[in-house]
Order: structure tokens, then sequence, then C-alpha cells
């Protein structure tokens, strides 16, 4: 077997075309153009890289974007004012804070002080509990995106053996959630887990995102399995790899998304729809 692999930044760019349609007809509706602020704190290659990113595809689709920059030792009460002041803007209908911080600073506080309808990464507590009840609202970027991708692909997750790779906020437990309302069966692993190769092999489908280049073996992976590799890793050579042996995985799955060029661009793509949802909650 050879798997078919996603192509998720064409993908991303058919969702990010739909996007551009949706905000022209706002304009036609005298609507405000999406505004999206994003805070990056210190000196971060990678974060640099994603924030530019961003800021390319909100041009593209038409969505008004701030930068707003700080050094890595301003003060977490420097944070918390400037977010109460983009929760006042009306031009500002989404807010990033890109992640991680620095260790002085509390993320938890700060992801808290922005508004839940300005809370475009999904992580606010109250966006993450609607998406514990099955009422999701703004969901976290990345896990929307690889549902998105199962959608579009018309694989059905019903009653499926789904295997979570890492637990983090951003992307496991969200990502867990999303399944669940799939109606898959859902195991999540972590850094205690026993038995982790067991457990996937058994998988029907398989979410990595632990951060560790080709942790997940390919002859790990059961004949047919979907695979999504959130990992972004790179290797002393300078090359990019994700979480899953992708040259292995491959042969034995049905679907899998490379690194780069898989997930990435539709956690992008995901963020500029929130961003146009987050518009749209705050219409008056």
């Amino acid at each position: 077997m050879m798997a078919h692999i996603i192509d998720g930044k064409k993908i991303a760019l058919e969702l990010q075309a739909s996007i551009f349609d949706k905000i022209k007809e706002r304009a036609c509706k005298n609507l405000p153009v999406p505004g999206l602020a994003v805070i990056l704190v210190g000196d971060n290659h990678a974060a640099e890289i994603y924030v530019r990113n961003k800021q390319k595809a909100c041009e593209q689709v038409g969505v008004f974007s701030q930068l707003i920059r700080f050094s890595e030792y301003v003060s977490e009460e420097e944070l918390l004012r400037i977010i109460n002041s983009l929760n006042e803007n009306k031009k500002i209908h989404g807010i990033l804070v890109q992640l991680p911080l620095p260790k002085h600073i509390n993320e938890q506080k700060i992801i808290t002080a922005i508004n839940y309808k300005k809370d475009v990464d999904g992580f606010h507590p109250y966006n993450l509990g609607l998406l514990a009840q099955k009422i999701p609202l703004l969901r976290p970027c990345t896990p929307s995106g690889i549902i998105y991708l199962a959608d579009y692909l018309k694989l059905n997750l019903t009653g499926k053996d789904a295997v979570v790779v890492g637990a983090s906020k951003i992307v496991g437990l969200p990502m867990a959630l999303e399944l669940l309302m799939k109606k898959a069966t859902v195991t999540i692993c972590h850094l205690e887990t026993k038995n982790l190769v067991d457990k996937i092999k058994r998988a029907d489908v398989v979410v990595a995102a632990a951060g560790c280049a080709n942790l997940i073996k390919g002859d790990w992976i059961k004949e047919g399995a979907a695979v999504f590799d959130v990992g972004i890793n790179r290797l002393e050579n300078g090359a990019i790899t994700g979480d899953v042996e992708f040259a292995q995985a491959k042969e034995r799955a049905s679907f899998i998304t490379p690194v780069p060029g898989g997930v990435g661009p539709m956690t992008i793509a995901m963020l500029l729809s929130n961003t146009l949802l987050a518009a749209t909650l705050q219409d008056i």
C-alpha cells in the first residue's frame, strides 16, 4: 500500500479563497474588515517565521493585521495592559499571543485576559470549555485544521480507534475532544504512557503531536491507518521532519500528512477562519 499524501497547502489555499470571498461580502454590507493583532515577545527565530507566515496569509485574504513586539524582558503587567487595550479596540477582532512566553510570565493568566470572543487561538478556558461540551465556538487551530482535512477527504471517523500522541492544551487535549465529537474512540498518550508501540499499532487514526523527531516508527503504523503529523523538528543537518518516520509510514498508511506542507498550512488557514468568525461575533 502507498498512502495518499495529503496536500495541506493546496487545501488551505482553497479555504483561504473562500475566506477572501466572505470578507469581500462583508465589505459589500459595509461591515468592518476583520482585524488581527499578534503579540510577539522576545527574539525567537521559529516564532518570527510563524508570525511572518500568518501576516502574509492575512494580507492574502484581506484581514488587517497588526504586529506588536516586546523584548523578552517585558513585564506581565505590560502584556496585560496591551491585551486590555486590544480587548477594547473595535478595529481588532482577534488577539493572538505567540507562544511560548518567557518563564517569568504566566501564560495561562495572559491567555485568560483575552476577551473570549477575540481568542482566535481557541485557548481561553471558556472556548476550551465549549469544545468539551461539544458546542465549539472559537476552536484551537491545529486540531480543527486536522478535522477539516479529514472532512475534506471524506474520512469517516465514527467508531475508529484514534491515538493522539501528546497531551498539550494547544494540540493534544483539544484534538482528543475534536475526535470525540466525530464519535471516534480516543486514546491520549503522553510521557508516562506504557506500551506506546502497541497502542499505535492498533490505531486507525494517529495524530502525532509530541514534538520529537521520528518518534513514531513507520512499522508501528497499522495498514490503512490515517496519519496526521503535527511535529515540526529541525535535524542537525538543517532538514525539517515530523514526529513520524514518513518514508516508512507512507508505505503502510492510507492517508498521511507530510512535514512540511501538511498540517502547518491548515493551522494558519483555521486562524484566518477564526478571525473571520470572531469579527462576525462582534458585529453590531
